[in-house]
Protein backbone atom coordinates (compact mmCIF):
# COMPACT_ATOMS: atom_id res chain seq x y z
CA UNK A 1 0.00 0.00 0.00
CA UNK A 2 1.54 3.49 -0.92
CA UNK A 3 1.27 6.73 1.19
CA UNK A 4 -1.39 8.03 -0.84
CA UNK A 5 -3.66 5.35 -0.69
CA UNK A 6 -3.20 4.79 3.15
CA UNK A 7 -3.77 8.60 4.01
CA UNK A 8 -6.66 8.52 1.13
CA UNK A 9 -8.22 5.77 2.99
CA UNK A 10 -8.10 7.43 6.43
CA UNK A 11 -9.59 10.66 5.41
CA UNK A 12 -12.66 9.17 3.66
CA UNK A 13 -13.45 7.34 6.91
CA UNK A 14 -12.72 10.45 8.72
CA UNK A 15 -14.22 12.94 6.07
CA UNK A 16 -16.35 15.13 8.55
CA UNK A 17 -12.96 16.22 10.59
CA UNK A 18 -11.29 17.09 7.52
CA UNK A 19 -14.09 18.33 6.06
CA UNK A 20 -14.84 21.01 9.00
CA UNK A 21 -11.04 21.70 9.16
CA UNK A 22 -11.14 22.77 5.78
CA UNK A 23 -14.22 24.61 5.86
CA UNK A 24 -11.96 26.87 8.95
CA UNK A 25 -8.88 27.04 6.48
CA UNK A 26 -10.57 28.50 3.38
CA UNK A 27 -12.30 31.63 6.03
CA UNK A 28 -8.57 31.92 7.04
CA UNK A 29 -7.72 32.13 3.37
CA UNK A 30 -10.45 34.71 2.75
CA UNK A 31 -9.34 36.68 5.25
CA UNK A 32 -5.84 36.53 4.81
CA UNK A 33 -6.16 37.60 1.40
CA UNK A 34 -9.29 40.37 2.06
CA UNK A 35 -6.43 41.80 4.49
CA UNK A 36 -3.72 43.49 1.54
CA UNK A 37 -6.39 44.75 -0.58
CA UNK A 38 -8.04 46.86 2.73
CA UNK A 39 -4.88 47.64 3.83
CA UNK A 40 -4.06 49.13 -0.34
CA UNK A 41 -7.43 50.82 -0.51
CA UNK A 42 -6.92 52.48 3.08
CA UNK A 43 -3.48 54.02 1.77
CA UNK A 44 -5.13 55.08 -1.23
CA UNK A 45 -8.46 56.89 0.74
CA UNK A 46 -5.57 58.78 3.13
CA UNK A 47 -3.39 59.79 0.09
CA UNK A 48 -6.44 61.60 -1.39
CA UNK A 49 -7.99 62.56 1.60
CA UNK A 50 -11.11 60.40 1.36
CA UNK A 51 -10.64 58.93 4.76
CA UNK A 52 -11.76 60.87 8.51
CA UNK A 53 -10.45 59.77 11.73
CA UNK A 54 -14.07 58.27 12.49
CA UNK A 55 -13.91 55.92 9.30
CA UNK A 56 -9.73 55.08 9.74
CA UNK A 57 -10.49 53.76 13.82
CA UNK A 58 -13.56 51.95 11.47
CA UNK A 59 -11.07 50.51 9.40
CA UNK A 60 -8.86 49.59 11.79
CA UNK A 61 -10.67 48.20 14.44
CA UNK A 62 -12.07 45.81 11.09
CA UNK A 63 -8.65 44.70 10.23
CA UNK A 64 -8.10 43.54 14.06
CA UNK A 65 -11.70 41.76 14.07
CA UNK A 66 -10.57 39.71 11.23
CA UNK A 67 -6.96 39.18 12.96
CA UNK A 68 -9.00 37.89 15.95
CA UNK A 69 -10.94 35.72 13.53
CA UNK A 70 -8.21 34.43 11.79
CA UNK A 71 -6.57 33.28 15.59
CA UNK A 72 -9.84 31.31 16.32
CA UNK A 73 -10.25 29.94 12.84
CA UNK A 74 -6.87 28.61 13.24
CA UNK A 75 -7.07 27.03 16.73
CA UNK A 76 -10.23 24.99 15.46
CA UNK A 77 -8.96 23.89 12.59
CA UNK A 78 -5.49 22.53 14.58
CA UNK A 79 -8.02 20.86 16.86
CA UNK A 80 -10.16 19.17 14.51
CA UNK A 81 -7.48 18.09 12.38
CA UNK A 82 -4.94 16.75 14.49
CA UNK A 83 -7.29 14.74 17.06
CA UNK A 84 -8.35 13.17 13.71
CA UNK A 85 -4.64 12.96 12.50
CA UNK A 86 -3.53 11.47 15.79
CA UNK A 87 -6.24 8.26 14.90
CA UNK A 88 -4.31 7.15 12.03
CA UNK A 89 -1.14 6.68 14.74
CA UNK A 90 -3.25 4.39 17.14
CA UNK A 91 -4.76 2.53 14.61
CA UNK A 92 -1.23 1.41 12.97
CA UNK A 93 0.02 0.99 16.32
CA UNK A 94 -3.24 -1.22 17.06
CA UNK A 95 -2.46 -3.33 13.82
CA UNK A 96 1.19 -3.73 13.92
CA UNK A 97 0.48 -4.82 17.71
CA UNK A 98 -2.43 -7.53 16.97
CA UNK A 99 0.11 -8.25 13.89
CA UNK A 100 2.97 -9.12 16.26
CA UNK A 101 0.66 -10.73 18.50
CA UNK A 102 -0.58 -13.57 15.96
CA UNK A 103 2.98 -14.27 14.89
CA UNK A 104 5.11 -17.39 15.87
CA UNK A 105 8.68 -17.50 17.16
CA UNK A 106 10.00 -17.93 13.61
CA UNK A 107 9.33 -14.20 12.77
CA UNK A 108 10.66 -13.14 16.15
CA UNK A 109 14.01 -15.16 15.06
CA UNK A 110 14.47 -12.77 12.05
CA UNK A 111 13.94 -9.18 13.37
CA UNK A 112 14.86 -7.42 16.60
CA UNK A 113 13.37 -6.38 19.29
CA UNK A 114 14.69 -2.10 18.92
CA UNK A 115 13.83 -2.63 15.12
CA UNK A 116 10.17 -3.30 15.72
CA UNK A 117 9.86 -0.95 18.75
CA UNK A 118 11.20 2.04 17.03
CA UNK A 119 8.63 1.06 14.23
CA UNK A 120 5.68 1.27 16.55
CA UNK A 121 6.89 4.65 17.74
CA UNK A 122 9.24 6.25 15.48
CA UNK A 123 8.45 5.25 11.76
CA UNK A 124 4.17 4.96 12.58
CA UNK A 125 5.13 8.88 14.26
CA UNK A 126 6.08 9.79 10.98
CA UNK A 127 2.89 8.44 8.82
CA UNK A 128 0.71 10.05 11.06
CA UNK A 129 2.29 13.49 10.95
CA UNK A 130 2.09 12.65 6.65
CA UNK A 131 -1.90 12.49 7.18
CA UNK A 132 -2.01 15.17 10.03
CA UNK A 133 0.67 18.24 9.92
CA UNK A 134 1.34 17.50 5.95
CA UNK A 135 -2.27 17.50 5.17
CA UNK A 136 -2.78 20.87 6.81
CA UNK A 137 0.22 22.51 4.90
CA UNK A 138 -1.08 21.50 1.47
CA UNK A 139 -4.45 22.47 1.69
CA UNK A 140 -3.71 25.53 3.36
CA UNK A 141 -0.62 26.41 1.14
CA UNK A 142 -2.26 25.71 -2.49
CA UNK A 143 -5.78 27.51 -1.00
CA UNK A 144 -3.75 30.21 0.34
CA UNK A 145 -1.20 30.27 -3.60
CA UNK A 146 -4.40 29.78 -5.50
CA UNK A 147 -6.15 32.62 -4.06
CA UNK A 148 -3.46 34.85 -3.59
CA UNK A 149 -2.67 34.44 -7.07
CA UNK A 150 -6.03 34.74 -8.30
CA UNK A 151 -6.29 38.53 -6.38
CA UNK A 152 -2.84 39.31 -7.78
CA UNK A 153 -4.13 38.92 -11.40
CA UNK A 154 -7.38 39.66 -10.94
CA UNK A 155 -7.60 42.37 -8.79
CA UNK A 156 -4.40 44.17 -8.79
CA UNK A 157 -2.67 43.83 -12.07
CA UNK A 158 -1.98 40.86 -14.34
CA UNK A 159 1.13 42.21 -15.67
CA UNK A 160 3.18 42.50 -11.99
CA UNK A 161 1.48 39.01 -11.81
CA UNK A 162 2.65 37.13 -14.49
CA UNK A 163 6.49 38.76 -13.97
CA UNK A 164 6.59 37.96 -10.33
CA UNK A 165 5.78 34.69 -11.59
CA UNK A 166 8.97 34.06 -13.98
CA UNK A 167 11.49 33.19 -11.02
CA UNK A 168 9.21 29.91 -9.69
CA UNK A 169 10.32 27.29 -12.31
CA UNK A 170 13.82 27.64 -10.64
CA UNK A 171 12.12 26.96 -6.91
CA UNK A 172 9.79 23.88 -8.61
CA UNK A 173 13.09 22.08 -9.99
CA UNK A 174 15.22 22.67 -6.68
CA UNK A 175 12.13 21.09 -4.67
CA UNK A 176 12.06 17.89 -6.80
CA UNK A 177 16.03 17.42 -6.15
CA UNK A 178 15.56 18.43 -2.41
CA UNK A 179 13.04 15.82 -2.30
CA UNK A 180 14.61 12.96 -3.76
CA UNK A 181 17.73 13.49 -1.55
CA UNK A 182 15.20 13.73 1.64
CA UNK A 183 13.46 10.32 0.91
CA UNK A 184 17.22 8.87 1.13
CA UNK A 185 18.10 10.46 4.08
CA UNK A 186 14.97 9.97 5.91
CA UNK A 187 14.94 6.27 5.05
CA UNK A 188 18.60 5.89 6.40
CA UNK A 189 17.83 7.85 9.65
CA UNK A 190 15.27 5.59 10.23
CA UNK A 191 17.37 2.74 9.97
CA UNK A 192 20.24 4.21 12.31
CA UNK A 193 17.29 5.18 14.61
CA UNK A 194 16.09 1.53 15.28
CA UNK A 195 20.00 0.04 15.27
CA UNK A 196 20.30 2.65 18.31
CA UNK A 197 17.10 1.51 19.67
CA UNK A 198 17.91 -2.03 19.78
CA UNK A 199 21.35 -1.76 21.01
CA UNK A 200 19.90 0.15 23.95
CA UNK A 201 17.06 -2.53 24.40
CA UNK A 202 19.68 -5.55 24.17
CA UNK A 203 22.11 -3.51 27.06
CA UNK A 204 19.41 -2.41 29.32
CA UNK A 205 17.95 -6.33 29.20
CA UNK A 206 21.73 -8.50 29.50
CA UNK A 207 23.02 -5.43 31.55
CA UNK A 208 24.13 -7.99 34.44
CA UNK A 209 25.91 -10.12 32.13
CA UNK A 210 27.89 -6.88 30.65
CA UNK A 211 28.41 -5.79 34.35
CA UNK A 212 29.85 -9.70 34.89
CA UNK A 213 31.90 -9.54 31.78
CA UNK A 214 33.87 -6.26 32.39
CA UNK A 215 32.33 -5.00 28.96
CA UNK A 216 30.42 -1.50 30.06
CA UNK A 217 32.85 0.97 28.21
CA UNK A 218 32.89 -1.36 24.64
CA UNK A 219 29.24 -1.12 25.18
CA UNK A 220 29.40 2.87 25.60
CA UNK A 221 31.33 3.18 22.61
CA UNK A 222 29.42 0.71 20.69
CA UNK A 223 26.83 3.11 21.87
CA UNK A 224 28.19 6.09 21.16
CA UNK A 225 29.56 4.88 17.89
CA UNK A 226 25.73 4.33 16.61
CA UNK A 227 24.21 7.52 18.49
CA UNK A 228 26.99 9.48 16.06
CA UNK A 229 25.89 7.54 13.34
CA UNK A 230 22.20 8.56 13.90
CA UNK A 231 22.73 12.04 14.89
CA UNK A 232 24.71 12.25 11.42
CA UNK A 233 21.94 10.41 9.48
CA UNK A 234 19.48 12.71 10.94
CA UNK A 235 21.35 16.30 10.81
CA UNK A 236 21.95 15.28 6.72
CA UNK A 237 18.23 14.94 6.52
CA UNK A 238 17.72 17.91 7.78
CA UNK A 239 20.36 19.47 6.11
CA UNK A 240 18.23 18.84 3.45
CA UNK A 241 14.70 19.94 4.36
CA UNK A 242 16.96 23.46 5.36
CA UNK A 243 17.54 23.67 1.55
CA UNK A 244 13.94 24.14 0.86
CA UNK A 245 14.45 27.75 2.66
CA UNK A 246 16.93 29.19 0.60
CA UNK A 247 15.22 28.07 -2.58
CA UNK A 248 12.00 29.76 -1.19
CA UNK A 249 14.33 32.39 -0.12
CA UNK A 250 15.71 33.44 -3.46
CA UNK A 251 12.54 32.37 -5.71
CA UNK A 252 10.92 35.36 -3.16
CA UNK A 253 13.87 37.96 -3.71
CA UNK A 254 14.04 37.53 -7.50
CA UNK A 255 10.10 38.07 -7.38
CA UNK A 256 10.31 41.07 -5.22
CA UNK A 257 12.89 42.56 -7.18
CA UNK A 258 11.64 42.13 -10.31
CA UNK A 259 7.78 43.14 -9.01
CA UNK A 260 9.18 46.21 -7.78
CA UNK A 261 11.16 47.05 -10.47
CA UNK A 262 8.14 46.80 -12.98
CA UNK A 263 5.82 48.67 -10.21
CA UNK A 264 7.82 51.53 -9.50
CA UNK A 265 7.92 52.30 -13.72
CA UNK A 266 4.31 51.90 -13.39
CA UNK A 267 3.48 53.98 -10.71
CA UNK A 268 5.88 56.23 -12.53
CA UNK A 269 3.77 56.13 -15.35
CA UNK A 270 0.60 57.30 -13.19
CA UNK A 271 -0.58 53.08 -14.98
CA UNK A 272 -0.67 51.68 -10.60
CA UNK A 273 -1.67 53.43 -7.60
CA UNK A 274 1.19 53.47 -4.52
CA UNK A 275 -1.70 51.71 -2.67
CA UNK A 276 -2.01 48.72 -5.67
CA UNK A 277 1.67 48.30 -5.25
CA UNK A 278 1.63 48.22 -1.67
CA UNK A 279 -1.34 45.92 -1.71
CA UNK A 280 0.80 43.18 -4.51
CA UNK A 281 3.69 43.34 -2.17
CA UNK A 282 2.16 42.55 0.80
CA UNK A 283 0.46 39.60 -1.43
CA UNK A 284 3.46 38.62 -2.89
CA UNK A 285 4.88 38.30 1.12
CA UNK A 286 1.62 36.24 1.31
CA UNK A 287 3.51 33.52 -0.97
CA UNK A 288 6.01 33.09 1.51
CA UNK A 289 3.69 30.71 3.59
CA UNK A 290 2.59 28.43 0.34
CA UNK A 291 6.15 28.44 -0.70
CA UNK A 292 7.23 27.27 3.06
CA UNK A 293 4.08 24.68 2.89
CA UNK A 294 5.06 23.41 0.02
CA UNK A 295 9.04 22.31 1.19
CA UNK A 296 7.18 21.23 4.28
CA UNK A 297 4.84 18.96 2.95
CA UNK A 298 7.41 17.14 0.48
CA UNK A 299 9.71 16.77 3.41
CA UNK A 300 7.26 15.25 5.69
CA UNK A 301 5.55 13.12 2.90
CA UNK A 302 9.36 11.90 2.38
CA UNK A 303 9.53 10.97 5.83
CA UNK A 304 6.08 8.96 5.95
CA UNK A 305 6.99 7.37 2.43
CA UNK A 306 10.18 6.18 4.18
CA UNK A 307 8.79 5.07 7.68
CA UNK A 308 5.74 3.44 5.45
CA UNK A 309 8.23 1.37 3.49
CA UNK A 310 9.56 0.05 6.42
CA UNK A 311 6.39 -0.95 8.16
CA UNK A 312 4.50 -2.06 5.36
CA UNK A 313 6.51 -5.18 4.68
CA UNK A 314 5.75 -6.26 8.46
CA UNK A 315 2.01 -5.81 8.18
CA UNK A 316 2.15 -7.89 4.98
CA UNK A 317 4.57 -10.19 6.71
CA UNK A 318 2.68 -14.07 6.22
CA UNK A 319 2.13 -15.89 9.79
CA UNK A 320 4.61 -17.77 10.53
CA UNK A 321 1.49 -20.05 11.79
CA UNK A 322 -1.56 -20.13 10.61
CA UNK A 323 -4.62 -19.94 12.05
CA UNK A 324 -7.68 -21.18 10.13
CA UNK A 325 -9.02 -23.80 13.02
CA UNK A 326 -12.77 -23.31 13.52
CA UNK A 327 -13.25 -24.94 16.98
CA UNK A 328 -13.73 -22.94 19.72
CA UNK A 329 -13.30 -26.02 22.45
CA UNK A 330 -11.28 -29.23 22.86
CA UNK A 331 -12.95 -32.70 22.33
CA UNK A 332 -11.59 -34.74 25.18
CA UNK A 333 -9.61 -37.20 24.53
CA UNK A 334 -6.10 -38.20 23.84
CA UNK A 335 -2.97 -36.46 22.39
CA UNK A 336 -1.33 -38.37 19.59
CA UNK A 337 1.75 -37.54 17.12
CA UNK A 338 2.40 -40.04 14.44
CA UNK A 339 5.75 -39.64 12.88
CA UNK A 340 6.49 -36.13 13.50
CA UNK A 341 9.19 -34.77 11.91
CA UNK A 342 10.43 -31.08 11.87
CA UNK A 343 13.73 -29.37 10.71
CA UNK A 344 14.49 -25.49 11.56
CA UNK A 345 15.61 -23.60 8.86
CA UNK A 346 19.02 -23.50 7.69
CA UNK A 347 19.55 -26.92 9.31
CA UNK A 348 20.92 -30.29 8.26
CA UNK A 349 19.84 -32.85 10.41
CA UNK A 350 16.08 -32.64 11.98
CA UNK A 351 15.27 -31.58 15.40
CA UNK A 352 12.33 -33.93 15.72
CA UNK A 353 12.29 -37.24 13.50
CA UNK A 354 9.58 -39.72 13.40
CA UNK A 355 8.15 -38.72 16.72
CA UNK A 356 4.50 -41.41 17.79
CA UNK A 357 3.77 -41.15 20.89
CA UNK A 358 0.10 -41.16 22.49
CA UNK A 359 -0.93 -39.05 25.64
CA UNK A 360 -3.89 -40.31 27.25
CA UNK A 361 -6.18 -37.94 29.35
CA UNK A 362 -4.97 -37.66 33.07
CA UNK A 363 -1.32 -38.93 32.41
CA UNK A 364 1.50 -37.49 32.60
CA UNK A 365 4.60 -37.99 29.83
CA UNK A 366 8.32 -37.53 30.67
CA UNK A 367 10.44 -36.31 28.08
CA UNK A 368 14.18 -36.75 28.77
CA UNK A 369 17.51 -36.35 27.06
CA UNK A 370 20.66 -34.94 26.32
CA UNK A 371 20.63 -31.32 25.43
CA UNK A 372 19.49 -30.62 22.21
CA UNK A 373 18.08 -33.26 22.03
CA UNK A 374 14.82 -32.04 20.77
CA UNK A 375 12.34 -31.90 23.77
CA UNK A 376 11.84 -27.89 23.65
CA UNK A 377 11.06 -28.10 19.71
CA UNK A 378 8.85 -30.89 20.76
CA UNK A 379 6.21 -28.91 23.18
CA UNK A 380 6.31 -25.98 21.03
CA UNK A 381 4.87 -27.98 18.21
CA UNK A 382 2.24 -29.27 20.62
CA UNK A 383 1.71 -25.26 21.30
CA UNK A 384 1.83 -24.24 17.36
CA UNK A 385 4.29 -22.67 17.56
CA UNK A 386 6.14 -24.60 14.72
CA UNK A 387 5.17 -26.37 12.49
CA UNK A 388 6.09 -29.76 11.64
CA UNK A 389 6.99 -30.86 8.19
CA UNK A 390 5.75 -34.53 8.17
CA UNK A 391 3.46 -36.44 10.46
CA UNK A 392 0.75 -35.46 12.33
CA UNK A 393 -0.62 -33.91 15.70
CA UNK A 394 -4.20 -34.49 17.14
CA UNK A 395 -5.78 -34.14 20.31
CA UNK A 396 -9.10 -35.44 21.15
CA UNK A 397 -9.14 -37.15 17.52
CA UNK A 398 -9.18 -33.75 16.16
CA UNK A 399 -5.90 -32.37 14.04
CA UNK A 400 -4.60 -28.98 16.16
CA UNK A 401 -4.98 -26.90 13.47
CA UNK A 402 -8.58 -27.55 13.68
CA UNK A 403 -8.44 -25.70 16.61
CA UNK A 404 -8.16 -21.89 16.88
CA UNK A 405 -4.78 -21.01 18.18
CA UNK A 406 -6.84 -18.97 21.01
CA UNK A 407 -8.70 -21.93 21.95
CA UNK A 408 -5.58 -24.57 22.07
CA UNK A 409 -3.08 -22.10 24.05
CA UNK A 410 -6.13 -21.43 26.28
CA UNK A 411 -6.14 -25.56 26.81
CA UNK A 412 -2.47 -25.44 28.04
CA UNK A 413 -0.35 -24.02 30.38
CA UNK A 414 3.26 -23.33 29.88
CA UNK A 415 6.15 -23.00 31.47
CA UNK A 416 9.34 -22.47 29.56
CA UNK A 417 12.76 -23.00 29.98
CA UNK A 418 13.50 -18.91 30.72
CA UNK A 419 10.38 -17.72 32.87
CA UNK A 420 9.21 -14.33 31.82
CA UNK A 421 7.91 -12.46 34.48
CA UNK A 422 6.48 -8.69 33.72
CA UNK A 423 7.05 -5.39 35.70
CA UNK A 424 4.01 -5.59 37.83
CA UNK A 425 3.31 -7.18 41.52
CA UNK A 426 3.99 -10.64 42.00
CA UNK A 427 -0.16 -11.34 42.74
CA UNK A 428 -0.80 -10.04 39.22
CA UNK A 429 2.02 -11.71 37.63
CA UNK A 430 0.45 -15.55 39.06
CA UNK A 431 -3.13 -13.98 38.05
CA UNK A 432 -1.77 -13.22 34.87
CA UNK A 433 -4.21 -15.98 32.92
CA UNK A 434 -7.01 -15.99 35.43
CA UNK A 435 -7.49 -12.00 35.99
CA UNK A 436 -10.38 -12.42 38.10
CA UNK A 437 -8.27 -14.98 40.57
CA UNK A 438 -9.23 -14.32 44.35
CA UNK A 439 -6.25 -13.78 46.56
CA UNK A 440 -7.32 -17.27 47.89
CA UNK A 441 -7.09 -19.10 44.74
CA UNK A 442 -3.48 -17.00 44.12
CA UNK A 443 -2.28 -18.21 47.55
CA UNK A 444 -3.19 -21.40 46.77
CA UNK A 445 -1.34 -21.63 43.22
CA UNK A 446 1.40 -20.43 45.21
CA UNK A 447 1.82 -22.75 47.68
CA UNK A 448 1.37 -25.48 44.78
CA UNK A 449 4.15 -24.17 43.47
CA UNK A 450 6.40 -23.74 46.63
CA UNK A 451 6.93 -19.94 46.81
CA UNK A 452 4.19 -19.05 49.13
CA UNK A 453 6.41 -19.10 51.96
CA UNK A 454 9.19 -16.98 50.29
CA UNK A 455 6.65 -14.50 48.84
CA UNK A 456 5.58 -14.14 52.38
CA UNK A 457 9.12 -12.75 53.29
CA UNK A 458 8.82 -10.40 51.17
CA UNK A 459 8.29 -6.68 52.72
CA UNK A 460 5.20 -5.92 50.52
CA UNK A 461 4.39 -9.82 50.52
CA UNK A 462 2.25 -10.76 47.18
CA UNK A 463 2.12 -6.76 46.34
CA UNK A 464 6.02 -6.62 45.95
CA UNK A 465 7.02 -5.26 42.36
CA UNK A 466 9.18 -7.86 40.48
CA UNK A 467 10.86 -5.27 38.68
CA UNK A 468 11.40 -5.88 34.81
CA UNK A 469 11.09 -8.94 33.48
CA UNK A 470 11.77 -10.40 37.17
CA UNK A 471 14.64 -9.32 37.92
CA UNK A 472 14.31 -8.70 41.66
CA UNK A 473 13.32 -12.33 42.15
CA UNK A 474 15.80 -15.13 42.27
CA UNK A 475 16.12 -18.02 39.46
CA UNK A 476 14.12 -20.47 41.22
CA UNK A 477 12.16 -17.75 42.81
CA UNK A 478 11.42 -17.11 38.94
CA UNK A 479 10.41 -20.41 38.19
CA UNK A 480 8.43 -21.05 40.74
CA UNK A 481 6.05 -17.77 40.00
CA UNK A 482 5.55 -18.79 36.33
CA UNK A 483 4.44 -22.64 37.55
CA UNK A 484 1.90 -20.95 39.97
CA UNK A 485 0.34 -19.10 37.18
CA UNK A 486 -0.01 -22.09 35.14
CA UNK A 487 -1.44 -23.97 38.04
CA UNK A 488 -3.82 -21.08 38.46
CA UNK A 489 -4.96 -21.19 34.68
CA UNK A 490 -6.21 -24.97 35.18
CA UNK A 491 -6.18 -25.77 31.79
CA UNK A 492 -6.74 -29.32 30.16
CA UNK A 493 -2.82 -29.73 29.68
CA UNK A 494 0.34 -28.66 31.49
CA UNK A 495 3.40 -28.28 30.40
CA UNK A 496 6.84 -27.89 31.67
CA UNK A 497 10.16 -27.39 29.65
CA UNK A 498 12.77 -28.12 32.11
CA UNK A 499 10.97 -25.73 34.69
CA UNK A 500 12.23 -27.23 38.07
CA UNK A 501 16.21 -26.56 36.67
CA UNK A 502 16.67 -23.72 39.12
CA UNK A 503 15.13 -25.29 42.04
CA UNK A 504 16.87 -27.54 44.55
CA UNK A 505 15.97 -31.60 45.01
CA UNK A 506 13.56 -30.68 47.89
CA UNK A 507 11.52 -28.11 46.48
CA UNK A 508 11.50 -30.16 43.30
CA UNK A 509 9.84 -33.39 45.02
CA UNK A 510 7.32 -30.60 46.91
CA UNK A 511 6.07 -29.75 43.53
CA UNK A 512 6.09 -32.60 42.20
CA UNK A 513 3.63 -33.82 45.19
CA UNK A 514 1.45 -30.75 44.64
CA UNK A 515 1.15 -31.73 41.37
CA UNK A 516 -0.03 -35.63 41.58
CA UNK A 517 -1.96 -34.16 44.25
CA UNK A 518 -3.73 -31.26 41.92
CA UNK A 519 -3.89 -34.60 38.89
CA UNK A 520 -6.01 -36.50 41.80
CA UNK A 521 -8.32 -33.72 41.96
CA UNK A 522 -8.76 -33.42 38.13
CA UNK A 523 -8.22 -36.97 36.86
CA UNK A 524 -8.83 -35.60 33.23
CA UNK A 525 -5.42 -33.27 33.12
CA UNK A 526 -2.50 -34.03 31.52
CA UNK A 527 0.84 -33.16 32.11
CA UNK A 528 4.14 -33.19 29.75
CA UNK A 529 7.64 -33.01 31.76
CA UNK A 530 10.66 -32.27 30.28
CA UNK A 531 13.48 -32.36 32.57
CA UNK A 532 17.28 -32.95 32.41
CA UNK A 533 17.25 -34.26 36.29
CA UNK A 534 15.21 -37.37 36.36
CA UNK A 535 13.81 -37.50 39.44
CA UNK A 536 11.38 -34.77 37.75
CA UNK A 537 9.79 -37.46 35.66
CA UNK A 538 9.76 -40.94 38.01
CA UNK A 539 6.10 -40.82 38.85
CA UNK A 540 5.59 -40.20 35.04
CA UNK A 541 3.17 -42.83 33.04
CA UNK A 542 5.43 -42.85 30.09
CA UNK A 543 8.91 -41.59 29.98
CA UNK A 544 10.08 -41.24 26.62
CA UNK A 545 13.91 -40.72 25.57
CA UNK A 546 14.85 -38.12 22.90
CA UNK A 547 18.61 -38.17 21.36
CA UNK A 548 18.92 -36.45 18.35
CA UNK A 549 15.24 -35.95 17.76
CA UNK A 550 14.14 -39.54 17.94
CA UNK A 551 12.77 -41.94 20.58
CA UNK A 552 15.85 -43.90 21.63
CA UNK A 553 14.21 -45.19 24.46
CA UNK A 554 10.10 -45.43 26.26
CA UNK A 555 8.41 -46.82 29.14
CA UNK A 556 8.20 -46.45 32.52
CA UNK A 557 10.86 -45.73 35.24
CA UNK A 558 11.37 -49.12 36.01
CA UNK A 559 10.98 -50.24 32.90
CA UNK A 560 13.53 -47.94 31.22
CA UNK A 561 16.32 -48.91 34.19
CA UNK A 562 15.82 -52.24 32.57
CA UNK A 563 17.00 -51.59 29.54
CA UNK A 564 20.31 -50.54 30.94
CA UNK A 565 20.18 -47.82 28.39
CA UNK A 566 21.28 -44.09 28.84
CA UNK A 567 18.44 -43.34 31.06
CA UNK A 568 20.15 -45.94 33.38
CA UNK A 569 23.42 -44.99 33.13
CA UNK A 570 22.19 -41.37 33.86
CA UNK A 571 20.18 -42.19 36.36
CA UNK A 572 22.92 -43.27 38.30
CA UNK A 573 25.44 -40.99 37.67
CA UNK A 574 22.24 -38.36 38.67
CA UNK A 575 22.03 -40.44 42.07
CA UNK A 576 25.40 -40.23 42.76
CA UNK A 577 25.55 -36.61 42.33
CA UNK A 578 22.85 -36.18 44.73
CA UNK A 579 24.34 -38.47 47.26
CA UNK A 580 27.46 -36.40 47.33
CA UNK A 581 26.01 -32.93 47.42
CA UNK A 582 24.26 -34.94 50.35
CA UNK A 583 27.16 -35.72 51.95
Amino acid sequence: MTLTRLIGGFVARNWRAYAASAVMLVGVAVFTVWIPRKVGSMIDALAAHRLSGTDLLIELATLIGFGVAIYLLRVGWRLRLYSAAYMLGVELRTKFYQRLGVQGPAFYQKQRTGDLMALATNDIDAIEQAAGEAMLAGFDGTLTLLMVLGVMFLGVDWRLTLIALLPFPFMAWAFKRISGHIHEAQTDALKRFSALNDHVQETLSGVRTLRALGLEQRSAAQFSELAAGAADASLSAQTWEAAYEPAVGLTLAAATALTLGLGGYLVWQDQLTIGALTSFTMYLGQLIWPMFAAGWVFALVQRGRAALARLQPLLDAPLTVDDHGTLAAIVPGPLQLREVSFSYPGQTLPALSGISLTLQPGQTLGLVGPTGSGKSTLLRVLLRQLTPQQGSVTWGGQPLDAYTLHTLRAAISWVPQESFLFSAPIAENIALGKPDATRAEIEHAADMAAIHDDILRFPQGYETPVGERGITLSGGQRQRVAIARALLADSDLLLLDDALSAVDTGTETRILDHLEELRRARPERGAIIASHRLSGVVDADLIVVLKDGHIAESGTHDQLLALQGWYASQWRYQQLEASLDAS
